[in-house]
Formats: C-alpha cells, structure tokens, sequence
C-alpha cells in the first residue's frame, strides 16, 4: 500500500480538519480528499466523519489509526535509513594496512569514526600485494599500500617512507660491519614481498652483500630478535613510532631507500562509505 495514503490517514485523524491537514502535509485540500477517499476505497470501510466543526475518525478510523501510525513511522524511518546509507553514513567498511602505515592507518580511522559513527570499520594487517587482490575482489574496500598499484586500481599518494638500519645498541659501525657480524632479520617473503624487495634493491645499489640472514614471521619477532642482540634489520621509517626504547635507528643514504604509501581503491565499485573514508585520508596532514 502507498504509504502517502497512510499518512493523510494519520494526519488528518491528528489534525482534525482537513484544510490544516493538507496545510501539514503541502498539498491542496482537493487532493487530500481524493487521497482519503482512495484509502478508504482501498480498505472498504469509511474511517472520517465530516460535521460542522471539522472531521472525527470512525470506530473503524479508530481501531486502524495505530496500525497505521506504526507503519508510517516505519517508512520514515527507512527513509532516513536509506538517506544515511546514500551519503556513506552508515555502512561497513574493509581496510588493509602494511608496515609503513602501522601507526598512519589507525589515526585515520579514529579521525572518520568521529565523523561517521554510524559506520562499522575492520582493519587487517595485509601485504600490499594480498591488498591489491581483496581490493579488486571487493573484500577491502580501501588499503594502505605501496603505490602506485597496478590497474584497474586507483591511488592517492600519501607520504613517503624509506629503510632505516635498526641495531640493538648504539655503536660507531657503519652499515657493511654491522652486516658482517649479525644477520639480517627478514620477514618470510609471503609476509613481507614489498619490505624485501626493496631490502634487495638497497642492498644491490650500495653493493653490501650480508654474512647471513635469517626470516621470521612478523615484525614484533623482528624487533623482539633485535633487542636480544641477535640480528639486525633494514624496516621501514614508519617503525619508528611503536619500536620500545633501546633500539638503534640508523638513517640510510640513497634513492633506493625511498617508496611512497598511499590509500588505494577499486573504482569499479560504487561506495560512499569508501568515498568518505577517502576524503578523510587525503586531508589528514601528517
């Protein structure tokens, strides 16, 4: 049944008058009155009264009158509903995240959670290429990633990054010694193909080739392995910002050091959760 018919139904019994309630509603008094008559037709009982002093609901007006309110409550609470979903304000939304934007990604999402409470949020910790694919899938709707992706994705690039040497104490070695006398931590290369590759590429431009190396699973096993006085590691600047006291980071020269991080997408999807989510990223000034 049209709704709108519900609703004059509703109005006009709370109004009492049918030049005030086509008043509430915005419409003309001739056009309330067909509405009305329709609804009637429809339900085949009479629900108003017409008299000198305005309009009364029948005993029947009377006893659809609360079906009636519920329903058109209902609508308009789907409308509403559905408003708030076409603007991106409520929803769900699926982010992936990496290394360098283990401290970037989580400040984002605080800062859209604020504005958009409606929403509900998931973050994974994923390799930028498992990204790539989950966002093409439609199983992420946003990631934190190496950019630029390959097509059909979309990028915004968002900062720069770049390999730092962390040692487990502070001591006058350059970069070759240190890798001469412990071995480099790497993660399984499953886990970590970007940070390795670019480790690779480092490591061929400044023509240092390591003693030994050793792959662990995550970079917390990393970091832990470090502070034993175990290894030491090439990893992101990034890390910087949840790595405990008593680490040694050592800046490192060259281009090769050096990647950009951005927000990445699939356009081929229509989202305005997603779109909204993106918004926030590129205005958040780090």
């Amino acid at each position: 049944m049209n709704t709108r018919l519900l609703k004059a139904f509703v109005v006009l019994a709370e109004k009492g008058h049918y030049a005030l309630a086509a008043e509430a509603l915005a419409i003309s008094q001739p056009a309330l009155t067909k509405q009305i008559n329709l609804l009637e037709s429809r339900v085949s009982l009479a629900l108003f009264t017409r008299g000198r002093h305005g309009t009364a609901l029948t005993t029947g007006g009377r006893r659809l009158l609360p079906e009636a309110k519920k329903v058109v409550a209902q609508a308009e609470l789907f409308l509403h509903h559905a408003e708030q979903v076409a603007k991106g304000r409520e929803g769900f939304l699926a982010a992936g995240f990496g290394l360098s934007s283990f401290y970037f990604a989580p400040e984002c999402i605080a800062r859209f959670r604020a504005q958009y409470p409606g929403v509900d949020i998931t973050l994974e910790d994923l390799p930028s290429a498992q990204q790539y694919e989950m966002l093409q899938s439609g199983a992420l709707q946003v990631g934190f990633v190496r950019v630029p992706p390959a097509r059909p994705l979309s990028y915004h690039s968002l900062f720069e990054d770049r390999l730092v040497l962390v040692t487990p104490e502070n001591t006058a070695m350059n970069l070759e010694s240190w890798l001469q006398q412990f071995p480099l931590l790497r993660l399984y290369p499953e886990r970590g193909g970007g940070l390795n590759t670019q480790t690779t590429l480092f490591l061929h431009d400044q023509h240092i080739f390591p003693a030994s190396t050793q792959q662990v699973e995550d970079i917390q096993t990393i970091v832990a392995l470090i502070i034993a006085g175990i290894g030491v590691a090439l990893l992101p600047q990034s890390v910087v910002h949840i790595a405990p006291p008593g680490l040694n980071i050592v800046p490192l020269p060259g281009e090769a050091t050096r990647w950009q991080v951005g927000i990445a997408w699939d356009p081929r999807y229509d989202d305005s959760v997603r779109d909204n989510f993106i918004a926030i990223a590129k205005g958040f000034v780090r």
